[in-house]
């Protein structure tokens, strides 16, 4: 990079920093705020204030760790506000290149080693493929085919982090945060995009967060189209079926019933099940309707669960 490019790329970021100062609250936040983007853009392997203060600050970095410590985990400033921040200084960058074309609900695991950092658990770690030691953020990100911007972002906390009071409070949790599945703090951050007017797009994910159809349904009720992947081992009826089979309403019913034919609809005997590309179809066409799609295990067999909730 040329000295003429490398002002222009300080000159922005400058620009863009200030953006974010202006929500930040207190003017003695602005330092911190620039030494912290800063250290997260330097080439260091890891981006705790540790090593931050160390590329910033190398003449004073205790004093720079505590300056950083206090801004990262004591300051009392909005990650909301921040992020809508964000949204309005990148979004129309991002918008130049072409319409928003889909939002994209996604998580991300950092694994970890210890037990103190706030939610960490053993679950699923993305980055490790198997279960660990982790923690895990849902987002939410708009984009189209030159660029990504996270618009939402939200720890999970799991259930024995949220109920243990003692924990909560040496971590800093705020007392206005509970526990919520991943699904329910997704479906609060597409909710939170919808009320902020954001350009639409189709919303995109994986089976982690298609297969639960309360989320879907929700989606359809927001009027948004969405393509979902779903477990490969669920099974739906074809098309013309239209739900032949009565809904079992205990377990006896369960063990007793059988599908049957719906003469005011025209139904012949149960059709045998279709399997994962059909599944694939009926969920990436939610954008139309919701369809009524009973699930079974087998061919002629007792219906278990729906994918459209009842």
């Amino acid at each position: 990079m040329g000295r003429r490019g490398k002002d222009s790329s300080e000159r922005r970021f400058a620009a863009y920093v200030d953006g974010l100062v202006s929500v930040i609250g207190h003017a003695d936040r602005a330092r911190p705020l620039q030494d912290y983007c800063t250290g997260l853009l330097m080439p260091c392997e890891r981006k705790s204030v540790e090593p931050i203060a160390a590329v910033t600050a190398p003449e004073r970095t205790a004093a720079q760790h505590q300056s950083l410590l206090h801004f990262v985990g004591e300051g009392r400033w909005s990650d909301e506000k921040v992020l809508a921040k964000v949204r309005e200084m990148v979004l129309p960058m991002v918008e130049r290149a072409g319409p928003i074309e889909a939002w994209i609900i996604d998580d991300t695991a950092f694994p970890k080693k210890g037990t103190h950092s706030v939610g960490v658990a053993r679950q699923y770690c993305g980055q490790l493929g198997k279960q660990d030691n982790c923690q895990v953020a849902v987002s939410l990100s708009v984009a189209n085919h030159h660029a990504s911007l996270p618009v939402a972002y939200r720890l999970y906390l799991p259930d024995d982090w949220a109920s243990d009071a003692a924990r909560r409070k040496k971590a800093g949790v705020p007392d206005q945060i509970g526990f919520q599945t991943k699904i329910e703090i997704a479906l609060d951050q597409v909710r939170a995009a919808c009320a902020a007017g954001l350009p639409r797009g189709v919303v995109l994910m994986d089976a982690g967060y298609g297969n639960h159809s309360k989320l879907r349904a929700a989606l359809t009720a927001l009027e948004l189209c969405y393509v979902a992947g779903i477990l490969s081992s669920t099974t739906v009826w074809a098309p013309a079926a239209q739900a032949p089979c009565a809904w079992p309403r205990t377990a006896d019913q369960a063990a007793t019933s059988r599908c049957r034919a719906s003469t005011s609809q025209g139904h012949g005997s149960c059709p045998e099940p279709s399997g994962q590309g059909l599944a694939d179809d009926h969920v990436a066409r939610g954008n139309q309707r919701a369809p009524q799609i009973p699930l079974c295990t087998g061919a002629h067999s007792h219906c278990t669960a729906r994918l459209q909730p009842q």
